[in-house]
């Protein structure tokens, strides 16, 4: 088999169809001299003749016979295939997408992400993953990973594209009792009080660590922790204050009222949330969809954050 041009396939099921050199070579589109050709390099190949002429027209030999309904089912099997590649359908697919997202991230996309495939793709599933940046470009790269969502920096090469959707910042939050939730928070204010720091795998996080690094502020560090999720219980008994993206402060704000926010004393940087996907991917018709659904669900316009106005 190794020897056999699989291109000769449609000839083979052609000439058994039509009977004829020149009706074959109208359906395939194709010259004349062309499926002359193939049939010659098929008759070799086999060492058989395949098809003679009759009195009535082109007539299959039994090695023919034999042959022609394993080539038509490889050629249906190959037609349907591609076919059912190109034509994905969101509405019957029973794929899990896999998202790579920190815990802030799954706060800010999964809700919305998970209400848009209840409705266009609901027996698809979802998953979050949580890697370290190595994990996530072998995981896009390989396919294990169909998207990652968020602040991912070291997702810059060429093999990654990527596509903005919102701009985000930070917040301080606290309890609502705490000497700090009423008036302006100073920047004395801020130095002065315990601070829980977060060390996440997520990297917005590097972003405020740089900026208070680069400018030599320093803060009572009395925390340290790995998880966001934590924080409305420890904030919310204690008097420490910690400096989080801004979607989350604003979230915790609104599920617990025990905690208030504050915009820091000073003007900390922005950072735009993407979604990366590997090149190899680009035109996969179902991550192709699925970056349009986020796209769509997350943007200026649809970020659910941006109207909140800030504390002052």
């Amino acid at each position: 088999m190794q020897d056999l041009d699989l291109n000769l396939i449609p000839f083979l099921v052609a000439l058994d169809e039509k009977r004829n050199v020149s009706s074959a070579a109208r359906a395939l589109g194709v010259s004349q001299p062309r499926v002359s050709t193939a049939l010659g390099r098929l008759r070799e190949y086999f060492n058989d003749p395949l098809f003679v002429r009759t009195s009535r027209g082109m007539e299959p030999t039994p090695r023919a016979l034999a042959l022609v309904p394993a080539a038509r089912e490889a050629l249906d099997r190959i037609q349907k295939g591609m076919v059912e590649t190109h034509n994905f359908d969101p509405a019957t697919t029973t794929d899990t997408f896999s998202i790579a997202l920190s815990d802030v991230g799954e706060i800010v996309f999964l809700p919305p992400l998970l209400r848009a495939f209840a409705q266009v793709a609901p027996r698809a599933k979802l998953r979050s993953v949580s890697l370290p940046p190595t994990g996530i470009e072998r995981g896009l790269e390989g396919g294990e990973v169909d998207l990652a969502i968020g602040y991912f920096p070291d997702l810059a090469g060429s093999n990654f594209f990527q596509q903005r959707l919102f701009t985000h910042r930070f917040l301080c939050i606290m309890r609502s009792g705490h000497p700090l939730a009423s008036g302006k928070l100073t920047l004395e204010r801020f130095a002065s009080c315990g601070h829980a720091v977060v060390r996440a795998e997520g990297r917005s996080q590097e972003v405020l660590e740089n900026y208070l690094e680069r400018h030599r502020i320093r803060r009572r560090t009395v925390l340290e922790t790995s998880h966001f999720m934590s924080l409305p219980f420890i904030l919310g008994k204690t008097d420490l204050i910690a400096t989080v993206p801004h979607a989350i402060g604003y979230a915790y704000a609104a599920e617990h009222a025990s905690i208030a926010y504050a915009e820091p004393p000073f003007t900390l940087p922005r950072y735009d949330l993407k979604q990366h996907w590997h090149r190899k991917f680009n035109n996969d018709p179902r991550t192709t969809w699925l970056r349009a659904l986020v796209s769509s669900l997350f943007n200026d316009e649809r970020d659910e954050w941006r109207w909140v106005p800030d504390a002052t």
